[in-house]
């Protein structure tokens, strides 16, 4: 399934190394697990998003083995695709921006036609560049953040409520993130999502950089190691005791001073909740482990 990994270093800008798809051990593994974009999002000194990105497909072979970048950054969004709709393709790929935010998703969910037509009239059908049920729920939460005066909280509430009021819904794992807040939902159970709360003083001195890695994402900090900084991922990063899964239905905000905040928003399950069998093979294959 798709890998999330999300980074909020405070108010001062940090350098972060990061490593995407680290290949798999054989092709075995390839055949099994093979990635269909990969990009990383972050913001300049002046608020700007950037978001480097590139789909990578199977038959590009060791091309996609190991790509290293130096950002600089208060934020930080990371996203490795599997694919379940949508062609491998630039526009196809995570993370997405829209209004100055940057957004990435794992997970599925069925009724494009039907959202479609809510964007329609909404009027944000221009937002949607690409195939993928992602981008398009990103421009509903962009549109429901609009008319919620830009209350991005409220906005994730409306759009992702209505979506498991409306749609058939395996999973809205997001983040969505600024320069200066990070939002991250688990829903509803069927996909994880780990939060860290690093405080380095609650760490045997001396304090060591930031290594998160797992088979996918890989992030590196010397900067991080004596400051607090809070993290998202897919799976526990390393071995750091303080990972716990975010609950169902759990909404995260973390504001510019590291300040984390949980609400819970949804229903327990989407109203026509999915299984990985109503799925096509293809797409079921992308949602498993």
């Amino acid at each position: 399934m798709c890998r999330l990994f999300g980074l909020h270093a405070g108010s001062r800008p940090v350098r972060a190394t990061f490593w995407l798809l680290d290949a798999p051990d054989s092709l075995s593994e390839q055949s099994r697990r093979e990635p269909d974009g990969a990009g990383i999002g972050s913001f300049d000194a002046d608020g700007g998003a950037r978001v480097s990105k590139r789909p990578l497909a199977a038959w590009e072979d060791h091309a996609f083995a190991r790509e290293a970048r130096q950002l600089l950054s208060t934020t930080f969004l990371a996203h490795v695709r599997y694919a379940s709709t949508g062609a491998h393709t630039m526009v196809n790929t995570h993370p997405f921006e829209q209004d100055g935010r940057l957004f990435a998703h794992n997970g599925a969910f069925h009724g494009l036609d039907r959202l479609d037509a809510r964007l329609g009239e909404l009027g944000v059908t221009g937002l949607v560049q690409g195939q993928t049920d992602s981008e398009r729920l990103f421009a509903l939460i962009t549109a429901e953040t609009r008319r919620a005066t830009g209350d991005v909280a409220e906005g994730i509430a409306r759009a992702v409520g209505w979506i498991a009021a409306e749609l058939p819904v395996l999973a809205l794992n997001i983040i969505v993130t600024t320069a200066t807040d990070l939002w991250a939902l688990r829903y509803p159970a069927t996909h994880p999502l780990y939060i860290l709360e690093r405080d380095p003083a609650a760490e045997p001195a001396p304090a060591a950089p930031l290594d998160a890695r797992s088979h996918r994402i890989r992030s590196r900090s010397t900067e991080l190691s004596a400051v607090r900084s809070v993290l998202f991922a897919t799976e526990p990063m390393n071995h750091n005791p303080g990972w716990r899964p975010l609950s169902p239905g759990e909404l995260v905000h973390v504001g510019p001073d590291l300040a984390v905040a949980c609400t819970f928003p949804f229903p327990d399950q989407p109203a026509y909740p999915l299984t990985l069998a109503d799925l096509e093979p293809s797409a079921a294959a992308s949602q498993m482990s």
